[in-house]
């Protein structure tokens, strides 16, 4: 199209004289000075021939020039100015093994016990248990700022562990393996052990996410069948109340403070919500349109927040079933849920490592936090020490990394 254009105008008419033709020297030389003299008249004609929302780019386009790339000299010189990746100086040894490693992470020499992903934290009011795909269990303890390791359990679970859950008061816990099994724990002084009478008598193969009462008195746990089976732990583990909903898989679970409400997260996207104390369902939830992952109730028990693969965080009045607002910005799977302390803040964590920190008041995002790429698949609010609050984070990196407020890393 645009030869065709060119051939047709006026001024290129005097290249087909026979003067020009005696000598291709000259030719070339007047061919070069009428194309440059009629540059002009051909940028106004193709101008003319363009659509007109693009009339106003034409003029940028033949300015444009290509952009000069950053020297390596240049980038050199802002390294040494102190305005490149600056070097990790925050370092320490570790009390337990002696070998260097960074602040508020822990030892990757400890942690070697720990070869697969970390799918699991469950926090007391001086120790945090951390449960992976390999066979043991691992106790940290939260009153020494190293965090040393206090205790690993081998052998817990052959096939590896994907969910371990504490009492508030933190006497008990409850941890269940790939295989199904379900193991109660027992804290004698700060010393976990198995009370085995009790893990024999709670068998379910097809048990998935568990939660436990504040008072560690109630065992709950979902099923591949969408069942909620609820056992008590101070009556030989007899089950208690089972609730049935419509045959999706539950994939998370969790009990409110006073161990009024239980709530569980489903397959394909819905939410349910039992009164203990009745055993029936006081009203049916929005729930979501995607997988959800995570469900945890608020300290004071009046929300309930809910999120997963549809990437939202959905807050619910308990006391009304209505959804109450949705926090946005995880661009990706969220993977877990936590309430601070007093509820002014919810921690999340999602797949693609990205961990934020949500103002309740606010409704919005106050702190965003990222190591690396890899799933985070449990966050966790940590024991507050005077004033500070701090949060402990595992998943894909196959470490625990802890986070104070006032640095944030």
């Amino acid at each position: 199209m645009a030869i065709r254009h060119i051939s047709a105008l006026p001024f290129l008419s005097p290249l087909t004289s026979p003067v020009l033709r005696q000598s291709q020297r000259w030719s070339t030389i007047y061919q070069r000075a009428v194309l440059l003299q009629g540059l002009p008249v051909l940028s106004g004609y193709i101008a003319n021939e363009i659509p007109s929302f693009l009339a106003g780019l034409w003029e940028s386009v033949l300015r444009a020039v290509p952009k000069k790339k950053t020297s390596h000299m240049k980038k050199r010189h802002r390294q040494m100015a102190g305005k490149a990746l600056k070097d990790v100086k925050s370092l320490s040894k570790c009390p337990g093994c002696g070998e260097t490693k960074r602040s508020h992470v822990l030892c990757p020499t400890c942690v070697k016990a720990h070869p697969i992903d970390i799918f699991s934290l469950a926090v007391t009011y001086n120790q945090i248990i951390s449960a992976s795909g390999a066979s043991a269990l691992k106790v940290h303890s939260t009153a020494d700022p190293d965090f040393p390791l206090v205790q690993t359990i081998e052998a817990a679970h052959k096939i590896g562990c994907h969910h371990v859950v504490t009492s508030r008061n933190g006497l008990k816990a409850a941890s269940i393996g790939f295989a199904g099994e379900i193991k109660i724990w027992i804290n004698n002084n700060g010393e976990w052990s198995e009370e085995t009478a009790l893990s024999n008598s709670i068998k379910d193969p097809e048990a998935w996410a568990i939660c436990l009462s504040e008072d560690g008195r109630y065992l709950a746990g979902t099923t591949h069948d969408g069942h909620i089976k609820v056992w008590d732990l101070n009556n030989k583990g007899e089950q208690f109340r089972d609730y049935e909903t419509k045959g999706a898989f539950g994939a998370c679970l969790d009990m409110s403070i006073d161990g009024k409400y239980i709530a569980s997260g489903h397959q394909n996207g819905s939410i349910y919500m039992f009164n203990n104390e009745t055993g029936r369902m006081p009203f049916s939830l929005s729930g979501l349109v995607k997988p959800v992952r995570t469900v945890a109730f608020s300290p004071g028990g009046k929300l309930l927040a809910a999120a997963g693969d549809a990437k939202v965080i959905v807050l619910y009045d308990t006391e009304s079933g209505e959804q109450v607002t949705q926090l946005t910005g995880h661009s990706a799977w969220i993977l877990s849920l936590d309430w601070s302390h007093t509820g002014e803040y919810l921690l999340s964590g999602s797949f693609d490592g990205k961990i934020k920190v949500w103002s309740i008041e606010r409704r919005a995002c106050v702190a965003t936090h990222s190591e690396n790429e890899k799933a985070v698949w449990s966050v966790k609010w940590l024991p507050k020490i005077g004033r500070t609050e701090g949060f402990a984070t595992a998943g894909a990196s196959r470490s625990i990394s802890f986070y104070r407020e006032a640095t944030g890393g």
